[in-house]
């Protein structure tokens, strides 16, 4: 018994009915349209399955139930269907079709509702509260309306409304397919669009397959009303299209037939209405006839219905279809009267192509496809001025809100050319060319033809400054518009257009004054440009702006002193001129306006930036005066979005480097910046933390070891490693390496960066060919600091790894390949290393038994007496480190120098004095030292002369390179400090020149 209820068809049923619950709920969240719709549905279904759950636990056996389950898994395989549907056919076809998707969501919902509804509770052991839920459920189930998206159904009013009346307009079809393209989540580019739109067009195959004629019939009205589109037919496809059409139609204009006339005007209808006599009016006409008191037919004289009247849409469609094969044709026929030599005959034409241009778009695309352009180019240059002012009015017509057809214009011959001259004509020749020029110019392709022209520019100049006609307001658009391209700037400013805006935007009205700040802060300008507008004293109009009350204005013209301040030799004169207070001011106070907040800190980091301009150092430019305004523009950081975070960041990095630099950052140190970029670094937006570290690369540069203690744990450790081996942006890179290498040498953080396995990521910045960025050098330079964390003597365990890791060969290496600050710091790893060597250097194993029989004695390293080699005893020797240090000693840089030495003296310490001396002079190293008498840097000369006094203690060495020492060292006791005259002296003595009573001792 049982068995049977285990294996019973209900249990069956009901686990496969949660089952098919749990994919149709989860399948959900991949349908592309009616989401609400699909969400509500899923929402019903999650709630039975606490039901369906009960009845597996219980085990329950009905026939009852057994029909409820099956209706409910039929039920849920069509919901299925359905929502598969939904998410892998065409969206302009589900868009186009979510009425009734909507309605078959409900449909489904409804009838599982009715399923549940026939549950026989009463006779079931079911707790009332899943009994109750149930009921609920059923009720809202039963009662619920899905119903589309607003959204949506405009789109599809907007459908119906094109279809039925008809509308082939192209700006209709365009606003259409945008709007579809946005309900459905798609780009509005056009090959976005197109792409959406081809996959549309073979829903009608499928529709004719399934034999639904209705479907097929309207998805081809559909389709003929967003063909009318710009991006669903390419020009060359609309051409044949047309071509292939006005063809077949013959060459006379067709007679109305004797039906589209109405009865009561005699005239060709455009409205037909049908009354309730059968005959039809125009609607204007019965309307007028019954609002004068009539109710008879004016035909039959029968009553009439005065409230109903039907469109006549078969009618309206015959009338539209005679009309436009008779436009067509007329389009077409008036072409070779534009070639007449009669001017009357010309301008007629003109005239009537006119008329017809501004009645529909239809109507000037055929004109487009007729190839009229060049015609009408060739009528701009005639003697005429009227045939001349027609034309350009005709082509500006034809070229508004059409990209094609201004390229088409663009490109015939001289016709740029043609229109510019109309602009140094009359008044009204000019007026109309500067109106075309303008919509043409917002064509980016064409935008360069006109600004080309010998002459556009200066024309254009001339007309913009010669009122506030709606002429000189275009030019002056226009301008804007060119002055996107350095070579259009630059003609502007010889035409003296600069002269001009300058003059405006000080006197000129409110309007104007936004105008003319909004030009400069959008205009890319040369940096000739950029001076010469300061020295014509742009500042002070500007600075005005800043301080008035409307922010719009304030933000153009903050705006404007970005794009002028981006010269370093205008951010100073800004600096010197006081414009750094205002600025300020606005950060601080218009908390309201993040654009306006965003444009000052962006033009005070180009203010910091100009600090750090070579010529800036001449006169010492300060841009933050006191210590208080140091510490609250940084405050801003934690209280400031990403963009302004960067941009006070840079600022700080750029100070960081001018000649304030010293104060600036003790400042920041004082501030607790140091805690605040560390937390930076940790942050996701890759901006904010990249000039974070930056800048915190710059204060630990020479910051207190225990204020950057304070602040830097394993975490940061572990979170500047990641940005290493995840940042794409290789300053950033070096910026963190540079923060590593700047890390106290602490037991602490080197056992931090192994735990981390900061080794190997930091060695994967060592000289390998594959970084070649401009950062390349910082890179590598910071990466051998970072490696000196592990080079410390104290630390033999971190030596060991690193050497295992052949650190030791790439330093080598890096002796001659290096920067400066490169071979310095891997000089100071491998003084480090040496340090280490005595210890670890094995002893020679002495020989057992007969010496005739023993195998010969492993040679021993010549300055450790032992068994050395790279990996276990870090010998330099053994490294092949001993005549790349020799030759870094005849480097220019004293701190180089210096780094090298002491790697190369490490081999002569204690003991090993006799045996170092040994291989420096076989090394020919100690006529180089020697030579480092004379550097410039003092602790250097120290010590040099410490490890001499050492050598020359050896006979051999102070016979074999006294007398070279002689001279620099007797210049040492008359120009040097107290301590190395006494060390010169004491050299000296050695070297039997001084007697050991000398004076100097």
């Amino acid at each position: 018994m049982a068995l049977d209820v285990v294996t019973s068809p209900l249990v069956d049923l009901a686990a496969d009915a949660v089952s098919q619950i749990v994919d149709v709920v989860l399948a959900t969240e991949n349908v592309l349209i009616e989401k609400g719709s699909f969400a509500q549905l899923a929402s019903y279904l999650g709630r039975i399955i606490p039901l369906l759950k009960e009845f597996n636990r219980q085990n329950i056996n009905s026939q009852g139930l057994n029909n409820v389950i099956d209706i409910l898994n039929r039920e849920l395989k069509v919901a299925k269907q359905l929502i598969m549907d939904c998410s892998k056919r065409n969206k302009v076809y589900l868009l186009v079709n979510c009425r009734s998707i909507a309605k078959r969501v409900e449909d489904t919902t409804r009838e599982i509702s009715r399923a549940l509804s026939l549950i026989p509770f009463a006779s079931l052991d079911i707790s009332s509260g899943i009994i109750e839920d149930i009921s609920q459920l059923c009720e809202s189930m039963r009662t619920a309306e899905f119903k589309t998206a607003i959204v949506e159904e405009e789109i599809l009013e907007k459908i119906e409304s094109g279809i039925q009346e008809r509308n082939v307009d192209r700006s209709y079809a365009n606003n259409l397919l945008i709007s579809i393209a946005e309900a459905i989540g798609i780009s509005t580019e056009p090959s976005a669009l197109k792409k959406e739109f081809q996959e549309f067009k073979t829903e009608i195959e499928n529709a004719q397959l399934r034999k639904d004629q209705a479907e097929a019939i309207q998805l081809d009205q559909i389709i003929a009303l967003l063909e009318r589109a710009d991006a669903t037919s390419s020009p060359k496809e609309k051409e044949l299209k047309y071509l292939s059409k006005r063809h077949s139609l013959g060459n006379q204009p067709l007679e109305p037939l004797q039906s589209f006339y109405c009865p009561i005007t005699r005239e060709v209808m455009v409205d037909p209405v049908e009354t309730s006599s059968g005959h039809t009016f125009e609607r204007s006409a019965i309307e007028k006839w019954f609002a004068e008191g009539n109710n008879l037919c004016p035909l039959t004289m029968i009553p009439l219905d005065t409230i109903m009247l039907r469109p006549n849409k078969t009618l309206r469609q015959s009338i539209e279809e005679w009309k436009d094969r008779n436009t067509m044709i007329t389009i077409a026929s008036m072409k070779p009267k534009l070639l007449s030599r009669e001017e009357v005959e010309v301008l007629h034409c003109l005239e009537q192509l006119q008329d017809l241009c501004e009645q529909r778009d239809l109507h000037r695309e055929w004109v487009v496809l007729e190839n009229y352009i060049p015609n009408l180019i060739e009528l701009v240059g005639a003697r005429n001025r009227d045939i001349r002012n027609r034309a350009l009015v005709i082509l500006y017509i034809l070229a508004k809100d059409s990209d094609n057809t201004k390229e088409k214009i663009s490109i015939v011959d001289n016709a740029i050319e043609s229109i510019v001259r109309s602009l140094g004509r009359r008044i009204e020749e000019g007026k109309l060319a500067v109106a075309l020029l303008l919509e043409l110019s917002k064509n980016e392709l064409v935008r360069d033809c006109v600004a080309n022209v010998q002459g556009c520019i200066f024309l254009l100049v001339t007309m913009s400054s010669s009122d506030d006609s709606q002429a000189a307001r275009d030019a002056r658009e226009l301008l804007e518009n060119l002055s996107f391209s350095d070579d259009n700037v630059i003609q502007m400013a010889k035409a003296n257009y600069f002269r001009y805006l300058l003059q405006r935007l000080s006197s000129g009205p409110e309007d104007v004054k936004m105008k003319m700040a909004t030009t400069l802060a959008e205009m890319e300008l040369t940096d000739h440009n950029k001076s010469s507008l300061f020295e014509n004293g742009i500042l002070g109009p500007l600075i005005e702006l800043v301080s008035c009350d409307d922010i719009e204005m304030k933000t153009v013209a903050v705006k404007a002193l970005q794009n002028l301040s981006s010269l370093p030799k205008n951010g100073q004169q800004m600096i010197r001129q006081g414009a750094v207070v205002p600025l300020l001011d606005l950060l601080y106070r218009h908390t309201s306006s993040p654009k306006l907040r965003e444009h000052v800190a962006a033009t005070i980091a180009h203010l910091a930036i100009s600090t750090v301009s070579p010529d800036s150092h001449e006169t010492r430019v300060s841009m933050l005066e006191t210590d208080e305004e140091i510490c609250r523009l940084f405050s801003l950081i934690n209280l400031t979005g990403p963009s302004i975070q960067e941009n006070i960041l840079c600022a700080f990095f750029a100070l960081c480097q001018s000649p304030s630099a010293t104060n600036v950052k003790a400042k920041l140190t004082q501030c607790s910046a140091v805690q605040v970029l560390v937390h930076l670094c940790e942050i996701d937006n890759l901006g904010v933390r990249a000039n974070a570290t930056k800048l915190l690369f710059c204060l630990t540069n020479d910051g207190d070891e225990t204020t950057v203690l304070e602040h830097v744990d394993q975490k940061s450790i572990e979170t500047l490693l990641r940005i290493i081996k995840t940042s794409n942006d290789e300053e950033e890179i070096a910026s963190v390496m540079g923060i590593i290498s700047n890390l106290p040498k602490s037991p602490q953080i080197t056992d931090w960066l192994l735990e981390a396995g900061g080794l190997p990521i930091i060695c994967r910045f060592l000289p390998d060919g594959k970084h070649n960025g401009p950062h390349k050098n910082q890179l590598i330079e910071n990466a051998v600091g970072a490696i000196s964390h592990f080079t410390v003597p104290t630390n033999q365990q971190s030596q060991k790894k690193a050497a295992e890791a052949r650190i030791i060969h790439v330093l080598v290496q890096l002796l001659d390949v290096g920067t400066s600050l490169t071979k310095r710091r891997a000089a100071i790893s491998l003084a480090q290393f040496s340090e280490s060597s005595l210890r670890l250097s094995r002893p020679i194993p002495k020989r057992q038994g007969l010496w005739c029989f023993s195998p010969p004695l492993e040679a021993g390293c010549p300055v450790h007496r032992g068994i050395c080699n790279v990996e276990s005893s870090f010998c330099l020797l053994e490294a092949g480190a001993l005549e790349p240090l020799v030759r870094v000693l005849g480097e220019p840089d004293p701190l180089v120098c210096e780094a090298s030495l002491d790697a190369l003296l490490t081999l002569i310490e204690g003991e090993r004095l006799q045996s170092g001396s040994k291989v420096l002079a076989e090394a020919n190293a100690i006529p180089l030292i020697i030579r480092l008498l004379s550097t410039p840097s003092p602790g250097l000369q120290e010590k040099v002369l410490n490890s001499l006094e050492r050598i020359f203690r050896l006979v051999e060495y102070k016979q074999r390179y006294g007398l070279s020492a002689q001279m620099p060292l007797v210049d040492l006791t008359q120009r040097g400090n107290g301590t190395m005259k006494s060390l010169a002296a004491r050299i000296l003595a050695q070297l039997n020149v001084l007697h050991e009573q000398s004076s100097y001792f």
